[in-house]
């Protein structure tokens, strides 16, 4: 997990339909939401240099490290073309700045028409927004709040087998925030619907920007208080109580519950 201040080298601007005759950062995903590499690297580079990507917009989005930003689409697929797990193997920085180009990339494209009256979109002069000139819909790109947390009990860490997930056989307990509810109690909701258990000390601890595909994910700790694991066989497959050494860490730090984990197994080892 990048914990490291994201603005210490990006600062947030945008303009649309836009072109440089500067070198700048291209970052250039495809219909698959790859991102293309030159060496490795994000490509800095004047735009004559990746013209034969055939990019389909060009959209300004700030200065990465004092450089102009610009994100771009094309339909290419290419080795050169890499997968946002693989971009935090290569680069962790680059994968942060990457993780805020993709939701642009994806909220500008998946707004060019207004969804009430589907009228043809427009950028806004002041905020980074896309505004329908018929009706002011307004259209922001779209953040998706969900919770993921530790659960003790004498120190032992609840987990859960999903029956989606691929990489680990057992992991924390996660989920979207309903609308109309506080993420306090998203965390209750989602424990009781998932495990069948009540908890108690909620704890908010850290938060996480997760672009798989558009999640903000929200860290908390808590305290079992009563009840018996009960699954649904279905979203969870198996649930049961692990003492600090017979969790699984997950191999990879990407996610804000390998930090979770690392950190429950650090404050409860005997």
């Amino acid at each position: 997990m990048i914990e490291e201040y994201f603005y210490e080298n990006y600062s947030i601007n945008f303009k649309e339909n836009y072109s440089t005759k500067n070198e700048a950062y291209y970052f250039i995903f495809n219909n698959k939401r790859e991102l293309y590499l030159s060496n490795n690297s994000i490509p800095y580079v004047k735009e004559d240099n990746i013209k034969d990507l055939k990019l389909e917009f060009q959209l300004y989005i700030g200065k990465y490290k004092q450089k102009e930003v610009i994100v771009a689409n094309t339909n290419i697929e290419t080795e050169d073309f890499h997968n946002l797990f693989e971009i935090y193997d290569i680069n962790h920085e680059d994968y942060q700045m990457a993780s805020r180009a993709v939701l642009v990339r994806d909220w500008y494209m998946s707004h060019k028409y207004c969804g009430h009256c589907g009228t043809k979109t427009i950028i806004d002069k002041k905020d980074m927004m896309l505004i329908c000139p018929k009706c002011g819909q307004m259209h922001y790109p779209r953040i998706a709040p969900a919770i993921i947390v530790t659960i003790n009990n004498n120190d032992k860490l609840l987990m859960a087998k999903h029956s989606y997930h691929k990489t680990h056989s057992y992991s924390l307990i996660a989920g979207f925030v309903e609308a109309g509810e506080s993420i306090e109690e998203a965390v209750r909701r989602e424990v009781k619907e998932e495990v069948g258990i009540e908890i108690k000390n909620i704890r908010y601890v850290k938060s996480q920007p997760w672009p798989f595909p558009n999640s903000l994910m929200l860290g908390f700790t808590a305290d079992y208080d009563s009840g018996e694991i009960k699954v649904d066989g279905d979203e969870i497959l198996e649930a049961k109580w692990f003492k600090p050494e017979e969790i699984e860490i997950p191999s990879s730090t990407i996610s804000i519950s390998s930090w979770l984990i690392n950190e429950y197994i650090k404050n409860h080892k005997g």
